[in-house]
């Protein structure tokens, strides 16, 4: 298992509520092995690199309403 570690750049994060939305999104990623998220945009992740990719976490967050800054 490789752990890949990523950050993404997301908009729509306006307050604390906003931070658990984005915690309950990535509990629905397989292979997600954490992850968390700042009022200032950033989500951070470590995905196992077998069995999780950055586009599963970005489809997973734009789902729930936090597409990427650069989309």
């Amino acid at each position: 298992m490789a752990e890949v570690r990523e950050t993404i750049a997301v908009t729509g994060i306006h307050c604390m509520q906003c931070v658990g939305k984005i915690g309950d999104a990535l509990r629905g990623v397989e292979g997600l092995l954490g992850g968390s998220a700042t009022l200032a945009g950033d989500v951070h992740v470590v995905l196992d690199d077998g069995r999780a990719s950055r586009a599963q976490v970005v489809a997973a967050l734009a789902a729930a309403g936090f597409p990427p800054a650069d989309a």
